[in-house]
């Protein structure tokens, strides 16, 4: 979740807290956060938390963070727009202290002087942090790709890097994303051709999901709907919220007319709109998701539509995204998505192989570091590094809660913080403990077993027969064998108890609980959770 800290002496600096989003055993699980446990052990020494830009991997989790902690966030003008509208959910953003990083503007926090370096990613206003310290300068490298025709003409500064570089760098962490992809990634202009192409022979409806922070193409698109005389309109939550925070500030430029609501779609033939919409993960009840099973209050896909999947299937989306696409080829639309043809709907908004060498080569710190990425990406990175010969003493492959210390003898590994993850029901956001999710698992695969029994107080003995109520476990009225010898199995148990056993509902109901456990193992090899329910007559 891209939370890193830094430490010299008493005084702390975090870089970026970023949340991820639950796979499909996180049962109940709306949003996914670091723990942060090393925060409150430390909470008196953190002097700052720094953002390397704006989206939800380094930010989410910014507003849990800042509940822990009192400390101003720096970032740049986009980015803290961006985080300000998080607070301002939480109950925040008065209470907290936000601080703009602008390019070649030094400042200091405690022992740290920190300079933001712009690098072009697939948001705007990115960039990496170079953190002096009095044993040397670290330079974080942020999520980034080296653009050279980037759409807002900002290109990376690739000078201030090769500065630092000649002055001597102590530590270079690096994103390693896209170090299995050999080349070049693309320049965000690649999707326009592509993007222009579908819409010029457009005869329908153009729907185009995207990242909502992704402001290039946001302007790709809405310069597209204005050379091709299609009025334009945002649909989602996020996707409205982001580009109203861009159009304020100038960051996003939408021709005067041409953007429309979404309640004003049905008053236009289809052949004149553009819809820019959120969801191009296919969350169930995103924008997209819920367009795609046509349960969407204001828009619609019919035959002859044109559907733009224009973002990365993220690893561990695809079924929902696959699914979700189905969805609209069973509605008619013809459906464009990221399958290696050429132009591009999408590009990378991370460096490929080529783009980190550049990165390495410019900075030749002493020690290297390769985040942002799986444990095999880390490990080719660290490879390139070697192969390079651009780290002048040593790599170090971390993982999430390692210390590595630095010092005047140099760098070495120095034990582990705590750290995990933290589930949050996005409903009530109240923390899930691992133990609600084993249970929810648990359930979810075996069932639910609920034997409901009637005991006299005064003599121990059942009134009726135990009743068994059963969900997700199997269908009961099609195994009455396996109904009768549970219930058999439940008579045995309280005839071996004596009085006292079986007045004490925790202990009756906890060997009740064993024993059909173990019977229910033997007969259908299934562990269902069994959750004895006793009336007391």
């Amino acid at each position: 979740m891209n939370m890193m800290a830094f430490e010299f002496d008493d005084d702390v600096v975090i870089v970026d807290c970023g949340v991820m989003f639950p796979d499909a055993e996180m049962l109940g699980v709306d949003i996914v956060l670091p723990d942060l446990t090393y925060v409150r052990e430390n909470r008196e020494r953190i002097r700052a938390i720094l953002l390397t830009h704006g989206h939800e991997d380094h930010i989410g989790g910014l507003p849990y963070l800042l509940e822990e902690v009192d400390a101003p966030v720096y970032g740049t003008p986009f980015t803290l727009a961006l985080a300000h509208s998080k607070l301002v959910e939480h109950d925040l953003a008065e209470d907290t202290e936000l601080r703009e990083m602008q390019p070649h503007a030094h400042f200091q926090v405690g022992p740290f002087q920190v300079e933001f370096i712009h690098l072009t990613h697939s948001i705007i206003q990115s960039g990496a942090l170079a953190i002096t310290t009095p044993l040397g300068t670290i330079i974080h490298s942020g999520d980034f790709k080296l653009d050279p025709t980037p759409t807002d003409q900002q290109v990376s500064d690739l000078h201030t890097l090769a500065e630092y570089g000649k002055r001597g760098v102590l530590a270079l962490f690096s994103d390693s994303t896209n170090v299995e992809r050999p080349g070049l990634t693309p320049s965000e202009r690649a999707v326009r051709q592509r993007l222009g192409q579908i819409m010029g022979d457009a005869r329908g409806r153009v729907l185009i999901s995207c990242f909502a922070t992704s402001m290039h193409r946001l302007q790709i698109v809405t310069d597209l709907a204005y050379e091709y005389g299609r009025k334009l309109c945002f649909v989602g939550r996020s996707m409205f919220q982001n580009s109203e925070i861009a159009m304020q500030m100038g960051k996003l430029v939408v021709p005067p007319g041409l953007l429309i609501p979404p309640q004003d779609l049905r008053k236009l033939p289809r052949e004149q709109v553009a819809v820019v919409i959120a969801g191009s993960q296919g969350e169930p009840m995103s924008a997209m998701a819920r367009v795609s099973v046509s349960s969407h209050k204001w828009v619609s896909v019919e035959p002859g539509d044109e559907v733009v999947l224009s973002a990365r299937v993220i690893p561990g989306n695809e079924k929902a995204i696959f699914r979700m696409l189905d969805h609209l080829y069973r509605r008619g639309a013809r459906v464009y998505y990221q399958d290696g043809s050429q132009p591009p709907v999408h590009v990378s908004g991370h460096g490929s192989a080529e783009e980190l060498k550049l990165m390495l080569n410019l900075v030749r710190p002493k020690f290297f570091v390769p985040i942002h990425g799986e444990y095999r990406q880390l490990w080719r990175h660290m490879e390139l590094a070697k192969e390079l010969s651009a780290v002048s003493q040593e790599s170090f492959l971390l993982e999430t809660g390692d210390i590595l210390e630095f010092d005047e003898h140099g760098a070495r590994r120095s034990g582990r913080v705590t750290v995990g993850r933290t589930y949050i029901d996005g409903g009530t956001l109240d923390e899930v403990e691992d133990v609600i999710l084993k249970e929810r698992r648990h359930i979810s695969e075996d069932g639910i077993v609920i034997p409901i029994l009637a005991i006299n107080e005064h003599t121990g003995l059942l009134e009726t027969p135990p009743e068994i109520v059963s969900r997700g476990f199997v269908p009961l009225e099609e195994a009455p064998d396996l109904v009768e010898s549970a219930r058999d199995v439940i008579l045995r148990t309280i005839e071996k108890s004596n009085l006292e056993e079986v007045s004490d509902w925790g202990v009756i109901k906890e060997k009740i609980r064993t024993a059909l456990r173990r019977h229910f193992s033997d007969e259908t090899g299934k562990r269902p959770m069994i959750l004895p329910v006793i009336l007391e007559v």
